[in-house]
């Protein structure tokens, strides 16, 4: 996937980014109703060791990349390639690493239904986010990489990159049945998400692929978990009440917080 810029002197800037897309089999819409929302649909999706392989991929090649020197080398000529004639940063990476997870949580409220209701889906999104989040920092604090712009000693693995794909991730599993497009464009928009981060100078391409990675595959954990997490939060005797949950990141910490009404 390439991607073009245009910088301040009118030169043109191409970054080239390759993207692979976990377990995209794009099938042809159901005719089933997406109104029923039960635990019933997740006994059949058991933990599959091939869902894994991607993920672990991009995981493993990140790893690699920390003490490989030939991958070092290489994190060097891409990092030069793409930023060799930029004068001013985009910092829409900023924003667009929420966007496919934004747009998994609320295509609801313009009538399109997804394989789960809002609450499921946060459950979902905000053990994803949990998972991812501690991953992401435990692996900043022990991996100590320095940003490519010196920064910082933070650079590995990419989190705005890991969230970006969690949530696309997510938008595929939701809506994968319903259009292979939201899939499409959830993907599309985390690959734009981890070529800026490399074209802002904040991260080695190892960084951003790790951080597809760790994002993947911390979605999928989070479907295999889900029927487990919401046994903990949910009280049949009671009809009324009702949990939702709240994923943030302020820089620092990631977490969730919990509503609980009754």
């Amino acid at each position: 996937m390439i991607f073009s810029f245009l910088n301040k002197n009118g030169k043109l800037v191409r970054i080239t980014f390759f993207l692979f897309i976990s377990s995209l089999s794009f099938a042809q819409e159901l005719k089933s109703d997406f109104s029923v929302d039960t635990i019933k649909s997740y006994k059949n999706q058991r933990f599959n060791y091939k869902q894994l392989i991607i993920p672990t991929v991009f995981i493993g090649y990140g790893i690699i990349g920390l003490e490989s020197d030939q991958l070092k080398f290489f994190n060097s000529e891409v990092s030069e390639e793409v930023t060799e004639h930029i004068d001013e940063k985009f910092t829409i990476d900023d924003f667009s690493q929420y966007t496919p997870l934004v747009t998994a949580l609320s295509l609801d409220l313009i009538g399109v239904r997804g394989k789960n209701n809002f609450k499921d889906k946060a459950i979902i999104a905000s053990t994803s986010y949990l998972i991812m989040g501690i991953a992401v920092n435990s692996l900043k604090k022990i991996t100590h990489v320095e940003r490519p712009d010196g920064s910082g000693f933070n650079s590995f693995p990419s989190g705005h990159t890991a969230t970006a794909f969690m949530g696309a991730e997510l938008l595929y599993q939701e809506y994968k049945e319903k259009s292979f497009w939201y899939g499409i464009s959830g993907y599309v928009v985390a690959s734009g998400t981890g070529a800026f981060r490399m074209y802002n100078n904040r991260h080695w391409l190892t960084d951003v692929v790790a951080g597809a990675g760790i994002g993947i595959l911390s979605t999928k954990v989070a479907y295999w978990l889900y029927p487990t997490v919401n046994k903990l939060f949910t009280n049949k005797k009671e009809s009324n009440y009702k949990t939702a949950f709240i994923p943030y990141y302020d820089g620092k910490t990631t977490g969730f917080g919990l509503v609980s009404t009754f």
